[in-house]
């Protein structure tokens, strides 16, 4: 068993994975500006912004660090601000780098410890609206190999890009079920994403069944990023 850290670990895929971890045995701390009374009673919540608190742990091992907050800023790019973009940016990039730095040292203390993060399938496949987000986790996809790089062999890094999922931060986005079967047919699979989907493949990309798996970018996105049906 082992100690994880998730970073905005009160909703959405970030609840998914702690109380996951948690349900194995694991040690889980979750980071996150709210709590959420369907955490599993044996996670620890520390209540912060990690974009204006400091961060820490008194664990002296660190296995995992899962990144979970995003953003989804859709809109056209003459609407688009500069804030908006440095806002983004902040809650995408900065807020990772600070939760990477804060971890840092316990993780490289570890025997094949783990970071998650996560990017977005509009980097690669190029979507109209998502620029100011696919910019900020474009930056994501290059922290991960270029960190990646820097800290094999004793820490692997590994980012997932879905498409759509049904999380709370999606919900204006899917909030019907039509609106949900709409954006299900645009994917081969023929639906969106759930939380178990990305879930499952944060624990295993941190897990050491992933043990050879390092500076990859997984897309988790119904096919949507390779495949065009017929």
């Amino acid at each position: 068993m082992g100690n994880y850290i998730v970073i905005g670990g009160s909703s959405g895929i970030g609840l998914q994975v702690a109380n996951d971890l948690a349900e194995k045995g694991n040690h889980v701390e979750v980071y996150s500006r709210s709590g959420n009374d369907l955490l599993t009673d044996s996670i620890v919540h520390h209540k912060c912004d990690v974009l204006g608190d400091q961060i820490s742990t008194d664990l002296s091992e660190v296995h995992g660090l899962v990144y979970c907050p995003g953003s989804i800023n859709l809109r056209p790019f003459q609407s688009l601000s500069e804030s908006d973009f440095v806002d983004d940016f902040s809650i995408n990039v900065i807020g990772a780098v600070k939760s990477i730095k804060a971890f840092l040292k316990p993780l490289k203390k570890t025997e094949g410890a783990s970071i998650i993060l996560y990017s977005t399938v509009a980097v690669a496949q190029g979507m109209p609206y998502h620029t100011s987000v696919a910019a900020s986790k474009g930056a994501i996809e290059g922290i991960t190999k270029s960190l990646a790089a820097e800290l094999a062999p004793k820490i692997r890094v590994n980012c997932i890009a879905p498409s759509i999922t049904d999380t709370p931060l999606a919900s204006k986005l899917l909030s019907s079920e039509e609106k949900k079967e709409k954006s299900g047919e645009r994917h081969p699979l023929k639906r969106v994403g759930t939380v178990n989907d990305i879930a499952s493949a944060t624990t295993f990309l941190l897990s050491q069944d992933a043990s050879w798996v390092t500076g990859q970018v997984l897309g988790v996105d119904g096919g949507m990023s390779t495949l065009k049906p017929l």
